[in-house]
């Protein structure tokens, strides 16, 4: 439902513009819009087709109408859902965001020694700075990046809901299910939706229990583009973008 009120949301900012460059890397796919506004969403390495050829209309996709490429937000296929979401994310760069806080999120949360954190994916850089704010902070990761304090990511959905604070890694928007696991977070006083991937398009997450959207505005196009070819992450692309942080109005949480 999310990913669909983000593309019916986005389908009238979509209209005229079409994609100018797509490009699909080890760690981000971007788009850049013939706006020049470029859009980032993490690339899934589970799950990708076997063979050499990830994309059937690789070749094809520069010059697409956006609002084509937005409308993958709900293709079957994974990897064509991350082009849908950075397609939007690259309309939403575009966006007049008055109410944004810019920097870390953690300067935007009002965190106390009584919170209980629940973080959804590893986020590296902000977990010593937890540890110290907070109460207790659990991590749940998949199993292949786990490491000792890290529990497996299934558990989330019994232990989030015992939480006052979630953290989430915004790439569950692209897997088959996100509700589950938002909906653990209903009891949460603050849910942040985290990352690069992160649609700074509050409309979509009102009613919900997600209160805080914390993702990226693109400041140097034509940097980033190179980082993504190039295989980098959000470390190599840390200098060339924005970090955004954007209430959501009427979020359950």
């Amino acid at each position: 439902m999310i990913l669909r009120r983000i593309r019916e949301g986005l389908e009238r900012e979509a209209a005229g513009l079409r994609a100018a460059e797509v490009r699909i890397g080890l760690g981000y796919t971007a788009v850049r819009l013939d706006s020049d506004r470029v859009g980032l969403a993490y690339t899934p390495r589970e799950g990708a087709p076997a063979g050499c050829c990830a994309l059937p209309d690789a070749g094809r996709l520069a010059g697409q109408p956006a609002r084509d490429l937005l409308g993958r937000l709900e293709a079957p296929a994974l990897l064509e859902r991350t082009v849908g979401l950075a397609t939007a994310n690259a309309l939403l760069g575009g966006r007049s965001m008055p109410d944004a806080v810019e920097g870390d999120v953690l300067d935007a949360l009002a965190l106390t020694a009584s919170d209980r954190v629940g973080m959804v994916g590893h986020f590296v850089p902000l977990e010593s700075r937890l540890r110290a704010k907070v109460s207790s902070l659990t991590i749940f990761e998949k199993a292949h990046r786990r490491g000792a304090g890290i529990l497996p990511a299934e558990r989330a959905l019994d232990l989030l809901p015992a939480c006052t604070v979630a953290i989430v890694i915004a790439t569950v928007l692209l897997g088959e299910d996100p509700d589950p696991l938002l909906r653990a977070t209903t009891a949460c006083r603050e849910v942040v939706l985290l990352g690069p991937s992160t649609p700074l398009y509050p409309e979509a997450f009102a009613g919900g229990p997600v209160t805080w959207l914390s993702g990226v505005v693109v400041a140097n196009p034509l940097a980033v583009l190179r980082v993504v070819s190039e295989g980098g992450g959000t470390r190599e692309c840390g200098p060339f973008i924005r970090r955004v942080n954007l209430r959501v109005d009427g979020g359950s949480g």
